[in-house]
Parts: structure tokens; sequence; C-alpha cells
């Protein structure tokens, strides 16, 4: 079957190599001059499995009724003259008790558990190498109420079948020796051995190039206008260079752009873009700079080590389709930086990104089929898109295939 994959970000590269696994003649169509390079370019680099808890929980109406106006916000919501965002707001608020955002974790524990072994299966059949670690996540905390908060989502993960150990703040610099100049302030921590590090943005290109050499062919450059339909299937998409591309299936993995291309098919996703901030440094030889993957609780921020590089990521803004920089944002980041990691010694210019995550209001993706018989989405991973890519891609491809899925798909339908 002939199947066109909308979007080569890591979760559409990924639909991508399993569809054609498959056995599919798989096209990808992205207006990016390459892949991977919108979401996936400069992520907080984490698979953090054992930590994919959603946003949506019972204490976080309180948090962001505090963050409110503050530009330096963990969390900015920014309110707009836009109906779907308020009614994205509005959802987000029912997900919010305790019996939903129970469930809400476990459908991202079990399709990340999922998706992390077919992560480890590719990464040794194709010898991808894209400055990963194996060497966990370690979430830090400053403030007491924050950690005793964490007790009991550790024990809830441990009954998911995830590894994650309450330890000491001695043993968070032991596990971690970087976090030794803010020792004094550390009152705790969870750490997560199983989980991993990595750069979405090199698997992207790498697994790009093993779908090449595995038969798919990727249209870069190729805006993608709008998709046409006839008798409840979707047959051809119109490209913004005039060109019309026809498939038997269809695939729309563009992120936040996903429900903008579906809106006027009548096919309404609960998705909406969560803008994230990230730097990325260069480090000197002798930069005092961590090697486990971190998690600054309280400050909603990870880092991650990419070879020479640290990468350090976070926060959320609501603001719509807008990608520009927020200056008070990205100064946030970096005075945090220096202050938990004074002896960083940048080699070089320190890098700043924002981008779009695709969110849904429990933060579960949607990955199956629409009303239209031969039309798929694999979308609205929010933060987790890195950690879920794989296992989306395989359960998408499972899908389309109607072959019995790995994992169960009720919980991603869309």
């Amino acid at each position: 079957m002939r199947v066109m994959v909308l979007g080569a970000g890591v979760v559409g590269v990924a639909s991508a190599w399993y569809l054609a696994a498959a056995g599919h003649k798989v096209t990808v169509v992205d207006r990016q001059p390459d892949a991977g390079m919108e979401t996936s370019f400069a992520n907080g680099s984490q698979v953090s499995v054992c930590h994919a808890e959603p946003w949506a929980h019972p204490g976080a109406l309180k948090q962001i009724l505090k963050w409110l106006w503050r530009e330096d916000a963990p969390l900015l919501w920014r309110f707009r003259w836009d109906a779907a965002q308020w009614a994205w707001g509005l959802n987000f608020l029912s997900q919010c008790s305790a019996v939903r955002t129970r469930s809400n974790i476990e459908s991202l524990v079990a399709l990340g558990l999922h998706s992390r072994r077919c992560l480890q299966v590719l990464r040794q059949e194709l010898g991808l190498d894209y400055d990963q670690l194996q060497k966990g996540i370690l979430h830090f905390y400053t403030e007491r109420g924050e950690f005793e908060h964490a007790l009991p989502q550790a024990e809830i993960m441990t009954r998911l079948g995830c590894t994650r150990h309450v330890v000491s703040a001695a043993e968070c610099v032991a596990i971690e020796p970087a976090l030794a100049h803010i020792g004094t302030s550390l009152v705790g921590g969870t750490y997560t051995p199983e989980d991993e590090s990595g750069d979405a943005h090199l698997f992207t290109l790498a697994l790009a190039r093993a779908c090449a050499e595995r038969g798919v062919v990727f249209r870069y450059g190729s805006a993608i206008d709008s998709l046409q339909t006839q008798g409840g299937r979707v047959v051809a998409a119109s490209l913004g260079g005039g060109d019309t591309l026809t498939a038997d299936a269809f695939v729309v993995a563009l992120g936040s752009y996903s429900p903008l291309l579906l809106r006027p098919l009548g096919v309404r996703l609960p998705v909406y873009p969560a803008k994230g901030y990230s730097i990325t440094i260069p480090l000197a030889d002798d930069a005092k700079a961590p090697v486990v993957s971190l998690t600054d609780d309280g400050h909603k921020l990870v880092f991650s080590r990419l070879g020479r590089r640290l990468r350090v990521a976070g926060t959320a803004e609501f603001c719509g389709y807008d990608t520009r920089l927020n200056r008070a944002r990205l100064d946030a980041i970096q005075a945090r930086t220096w202050e938990v990691f004074p002896g960083l010694e940048p080699a070089g210019e320190v890098e700043e990104w924002a981008g779009l995550r695709p969110a849904t209001p429990g933060n579960v993706p949607l990955i199956g089929a629409t009303r239209y018989s031969n039309l798929f989405v694999n979308t609205g991973h929010g933060t987790l898109g890195w950690t879920l890519a794989c296992g989306s891609g395989q359960l998408l491809a499972d899908l389309v295939s109607s072959k019995e899925p790995r994992v169960d798909p009720r919980c991603y339908a869309p």
C-alpha cells in the first residue's frame, strides 16, 4: 500500500520507518529542508519514561494561578482571543482530577515502556549514534514540599513497572557530582536508572537516512496546503508549489500544525501548541558539566549532556503559534543554569531556540484512525515526543496495516 506521511519530525520519521518495515511504499512530505528541523530540533533530549507524568493533575490549577503574569514563569498562559486555546484550557481543567491523572499516567507509561524498547532495538539493529547516554535521569529538588509530592508519584511509577528510586541529597551528589555546588540546597531526588538521554535531532536525521536506504521517499521543502477528500476517503494532498500527491493512506504527523490541516475536513483534534525553550552550551574540555541527565523540578528545566554540549530546556508558554524568542524566559534559563553549574565554562556561543510542542489536555498522544477510513494521525505528544516516538510509530504502523497492536490502542484513539 502507498502511504504518505505528512511531517518529518521524530514522530513522522519513526512512523515512516515502521510503515516501510511492514512492507508499505512510503513517502514523507515536510516543508523544511531536512528531517527534524522543528519541534525535534533542540528539545530536552530526555527519554523519560519513568517521569512521564501529565501536566494536568490535582495541583495544577494552583500552580498556574501562582505563575500568572510572571514573564519568567515555568508555565505561562497568555490569554488570547482564540477559541481553540480556551477550549483546550477547559478540557485541561477536566483532566486535573485524581482519576483522570492516574489513567493518563498509566497510558503514558504503557506506551513509554514499549517505545523505549523499540528505541533500544532500533539503536542496536541500525548502529545509530546520536550522543546517547544510558546513565538514567535524576530529578532533584530544592524545596521540601515538591520533594514530598514526588514520593507518592515514585510509588505509582514503581507499581506501573518503572524503577524510580527515592534518593537523599547526598545520594544526588553521588549520582551526579556536578551538583556539589548546590548540595546544601538539595532536599532529595528521584532517580530512574533505566531512562536515557540523547539528541532527538541527530536520531531523526540518522533514522531518516536508514528510511531512505529502505526505499522511503522524502519530499523536503514541500508545504502541505490541504487534503482532498472523496467518498469518505482522502484521495490527495495539495502542496504549496501546486503539486498534488496521491496515496492509498495518509498519516498526519505535523505536531502542533496537525489540527490546522484537519480542521477543514471536520476532524477536530484537542491539540494546542505549548512553546518550549532551550539553550545549547558548547563545553570546554575541563567544564564541570553534568553527565547524568537531570531535571530541576522546581524550575521545570532539564539538563542533558550531548557529547561536548549541554542542552538545557524547559518551560511552557501557551501563546498560540508564535515561535519568537522571549528574552526574559531565556535569561531565566541561563541564570538558573549558571546558578546550579557555575563551572560550565562555555567553549563558544550559546545557541538559543524555541519550538512548539503539540499538547493534548491530558498529555496522552492521539494515534490512530479518523472519521476518514484511510486518514490517520500521530500527534499530541507534548513534552514526550522523543520519549514516545518509536513506540508511537510502531503502533501507528500496526493500525495502518490492520495488525494486532503491541499496546492497547484504545487509550490513544483520536
